[in-house]
């Protein structure tokens, strides 16, 4: 999720920018025309179709670090964690203790249960135990500003996954570095693969959680990518806090089917959970499993997400976060920033996964890199 990265100045220039080209800012429904068969956007569908060839290609190279300093010894570590029902924030969260272990430092996970008061109350209970380091699991930390600046005057160091904008370095809020794909890049894919899948011809509703910054930018890039195609209606944007996802989609996914029936034919959400959280809604009123409506999740590919797809169970495509390869680089960039070093200017390039190229897997998890890390904290 979610969750959803920038720096404040850049955040507002990107937020406006969006703002001014895309209508309905800001979230609520906007009904259109039904589509029109036959694709309307010639040149905007080509490019789709070559973006998402190449995004759903399989078997790449490990393209992150290769270098960097040996193990510094004996530091702890805590994940506050944004809500661990998050399936994206859990499963970074393993990936953290797997690399923890290979690296022989100590983690502890801390779970902020979704809620401003309980993410404060976990950094607060984070910060009273003295890492060597703590991760922004997934949540904006001007939430927790007081806790933040006690943690940086503690001298301890501050990595965020999902946290911010844009990945790399922040200093406002101050962080070592932000762990996360592009948020231009994926939100981009999303959509062209709405455009690619429909021929240019869809009935789009989008889903995410304008309380969370990252998503909420997400989401703004996903609706303008979808404008660019003139054949494609964005029907209604679904503002639906992650928290309260498990009550609130069935509802808003049962009215949607009443207000658009078979206009709607694809969705576009910003964390893969809203699908498992519509399918029974989908299910009982009669919607095949394999769509319409063809269902991709811009961000996360949690196992059940992975399921899902597998099996047609009303999900048809995930962007993914290599999710245990965001675990192990946190642990990397932290040993950076311990050994006096910059951070690695890592950032994994989107993938898109469907039944035909997932060859059956419950995760994207991309060659090479438990070798590659490996290699660079032995000092090899």
């Amino acid at each position: 999720m979610e969750p959803h990265r920038k720096r404040l100045p850049v955040a507002a220039a990107l937020w406006a920018a969006v703002c001014a080209l895309v209508a309905g800012c800001g979230g609520g429904p906007a009904p259109g025309p039904a589509p029109t068969p036959g694709a309307r956007c010639p040149a905007a569908l080509a490019r789709a179709e070559a973006a998402v060839a190449r995004a759903e290609r399989t078997g790449a190279r490990w393209s992150g670090p290769t270098t960097g300093p040996a193990a510094v010894p004996g530091k702890t570590l805590v994940y506050v964690a944004q809500t661990m029902t998050n399936p994206g924030v859990a499963g970074v969260a393993g990936g953290l203790r797997e690399a923890a272990a290979a690296i022989g430092w100590q983690v502890r996970v801390i779970d902020g249960e979704g809620t401003p008061a309980g993410l404060q109350a976990a950094l607060s209970q984070a910060v009273a135990l003295g890492p060597s380091g703590i991760v922004i699991g997934g949540f904006d930390p001007r939430l927790t500003a007081r806790q933040t600046a006690a943690a940086r005057d503690a001298g301890i160091t501050l990595i965020g996954w999902h946290a911010v904008g844009s990945p790399g370095p922040s200093t406002d809020p101050a962080l070592f570095t932000n762990i996360t794909t592009n948020v231009e890049e994926v939100a981009g894919i999303s959509a062209d693969w709405v455009i690619a899948r429909s021929g240019g011809s869809a009935g789009v509703v989008v889903f995410t959680d304008d309380s969370v910054p990252f998503a909420r930018t997400k989401a703004e890039l996903i609706r303008r990518r979808l404008a660019g195609c003139a054949g494609v209606s964005l029907l209604a944007s679904e503002n639906i806090p992650i928290p309260d996802a498990g009550q609130r989609t069935p509802q808003q996914v049962s009215s949607l089917l009443s207000r658009f029936g078979d206009r709607w034919t694809d969705s576009v959400a910003v964390n893969d959970l809203y699908f498992a959280d519509a399918a029974p809604a989908l299910r009982a009123a009669g919607r095949p499993g394999g769509g319409p409506p063809f269902n991709i999740g811009a961000g996360d590919g949690d196992p059940s997400a992975f399921q899902r797809i597998n099996s047609r169970g009303y999900q048809a495509a995930t962007v993914p976060e290599p999710l245990s390869q965001q675990g192990w680089q946190a642990i990397d960039e932290f040993n950076r920033a311990f050994a006096g070093r910059p951070a690695s200017g890592y950032v994994a390039p989107v993938h898109v996964v469907t039944a035909r190229n997932s060859g059956g897997a419950a995760s994207w998890d991309p060659e090479g890199y438990r070798e590659a890390y490996r290699r660079i904290w032995r000092g090899a």
